[in-house]
């Protein structure tokens, strides 16, 4: 049924169950998706006895459930796969530079057929708790339909960007129309078809979807908090040619992911000796004169969103630097929006980078329809819904269907939507309600042998999120054989490292703009979430050799029983 959520399951609980029932593996996987998948692989070849429990019907993770008109990756395709597998990154054809929802998921699906790792995932069960059985040194998982399972280790693969932001607007149940949320919709086709239709939030999803909502819906009213910055993709299929370069050199381009800031690639004059990240500028933007500004942000504007702000060197950094990129942007939506009033409203104030940089295909070109119209809820904010449709402080809009567009609880709601309970039944929810604590985004003190993939702590988020995964699997799967082949029981991240990690990750980004807006990197757009800047912001290139260190020094900052 579309958007109606009960927000029940149901489970026995743990007290009332038998946990000499439990499953019992070596390793248990939460998550389906692309870190649960290549951990299962990378487990299952070396002998283990591992096990992937996932809440959805199928792979995909995120690319399961985020089935909305438009949705789309914003890191370039032939980069936004798989790296373990030449014969896998060959035999894939990608048909576009920016992958669309569908052959994403058809992607997974063929990951998972053609390694043999679904007969391996136990699919429809949620996670409801995961306690640490001290005496055992052991997790004991249940799911909402009351299996159990009892591991060695525990694998949280939930993902970064994967637990809705329900509404939580007054009235709701009131409304006599349908309701979707993007990160929810439904599998069945939707048909807008002549209908009134109403969307709330202007993110990185509802830019996406918004242009296609207004070509099927009657009329399409947008109501936005806060306008975002967004920089034409410039999609286009890919060229065979370009295609068989790049698997050609595909050895090439993977190592040099690695070692880039955000593990995406250029390529620069089709020489593959000369393939670095987006093209940095090397100078400062208040260096240069006005006009060489605007050339330089021309010339990356037609170009397409990777890259836009890279044009100098202290974008992200300064304030007054930063403000002649925005500036550029504004005038594009200003030149874009025939409106003023409108334009003017789809203009943001904040600095350009503060926010996830937005990627669209005729975002700003879609105000200027005539079934389009845009409410500014700063001006006329949100009181209710009502039977008739949504009613601001203005008037009552009425429609026929609501599409929300409200984000994420990201880095932290999958994890504590969760009852994970560690040493002496602590909660992890407890001690992240003051923001989330790890080290590395890895692991939590307190919660022996629990490994959490690109958790808060690490800078998945900020880049090319497959490539934090691959880096994570690996990391985790060296660490769990250097424990077995070593005879040890328990790893936890110690408590001082942890401290220091989580100091570390508030400096560098308290050097930057990025905390300078309330953006889902600080969980403002959750109702009662601590404002904490949670992604590493130093790059995955520093990151991972990082990791590599404390690997390679016998684990450092954290304690191996």
């Amino acid at each position: 049924m579309p958007g109606k959520f009960s927000g029940k399951l149901d489970f026995a609980p743990i007290g009332d169950l038998d946990k000499t029932k439990a499953e019992k593996v070596d390793v248990l996987v939460v998550g389906a998706g692309f870190a649960g998948m290549y951990i299962l692989k990378m487990l299952k070849d070396a002998g283990y006895n591992v096990l992937v429990v996932e809440e959805a019907d199928g792979v995909g993770g995120t690319w399961y459930w985020n089935r909305y008109p438009g949705a789309r990756c914003d890191v370039p395709s032939l980069e936004y796969s798989y790296g373990f597998s030449d014969e896998l990154q060959q035999e894939w054809e990608w048909s576009s530079k920016y992958s669309t929802q569908p052959e994403i998921l058809e992607y997974a699906n063929h990951v998972a057929d053609r390694f043999d790792l679904k007969r391996y995932i136990r699919f429809g069960q949620r996670v409801m708790a995961a306690t640490y059985l001290e005496e055992t040194k052991s997790w004991y998982v249940v799911t909402s339909s009351g299996n159990q399972f009892e591991s060695k280790y525990c694998i949280m693969a939930t993902g970064s960007i994967s637990a809705i932001n329900k509404p939580k607007f007054a009235g709701l149940d009131s409304f006599k129309g349908d309701w979707y949320l993007t990160g929810r919709w439904p599998h069945e086709n939707v048909d807008l078809s002549g209908k009134s239709v109403g969307i709330v939030g202007t993110g990185s999803s509802g830019v996406q979807t918004i242009p296609m909502l207004a070509q099927k819906a009657k009329h399409l009213t947008v109501f936005q908090r806060t306008a975002n910055y967004s920089i034409p993709a410039r999609n286009r299929p890919l060229d065979p040619e370009e295609v068989k370069e790049i698997k050609n050199n595909y050895g090439t381009v993977r190592e040099r992911q690695r070692d880039t800031r955000a593990g995406i690639m250029v390529r620069v004059e089709n020489d593959f000796d000369n393939y670095i990240t987006v093209n940095p500028g090397m100078k400062s933007a208040l260096e240069v004169s006005e006009e060489e500004r605007t050339k330089e942000y021309q010339e990356r504007w037609e170009k397409g969103f990777h890259g836009f702000l890279a044009g100098y060197t202290d974008i992200g950094l300064n304030e007054d630097a930063n403000e002649t990129a925005a500036e550029f942007v504004r005038s594009k939506i200003k030149e874009t929006v025939k409106d003023p009033v409108t334009a003017e409203i789809l203009s943001p104030k904040n600095a350009i980078g503060c926010k996830r940089l937005c990627a669209d295909t005729n975002y700003f070109e879609t105000y200027n329809r005539d079934n389009v119209s845009l409410i500014d809820l700063n001006e006329t904010p949100i009181e209710t819904l009502v039977p008739e449709g949504i009613k601001t402080s203005d008037k009552v809009f009425e429609l026929d269907v609501v599409v929300f567009a409200t984000g994420f609880d990201a880095l932290t709601g999958a994890l504590t939507s969760i009852d994970i309970s560690g040493r002496q039944g602590r909660k992890l929810a407890d001690k992240w309600s003051d923001g989330p604590r790890s080290f590395l985004g890895l692991a939590v003190e307190g919660f022996p042998n629990l490994f959490t993939i690109t958790g808060p702590g690490s800078p998945a988020v900020l880049g090319n999120v497959l490539m934090a995964i691959e880096q994570h699997v690996e990391w985790v799967f060296q660490c769990i054989d250097d424990m077995e082949s070593s005879g040890k029981t328990e790893i936890e991240a110690d408590m001082v490292s942890e401290d220091e990690w989580m100091d570390h990750v508030e400096d560098l980004a308290s050097e930057t703009l990025r905390y300078s807006c309330n953006s889902w990197y600080v969980g403002a757009n959750v109702p009662g979430k601590k404002r904490v800047f949670m992604p590493y912001t130093g790059g995955y290139d520093v990151y991972r050799k990082r990791c590599k260190d404390i690997a390679d020094h016998g684990y450092t900052g954290f304690t191996l029983r």
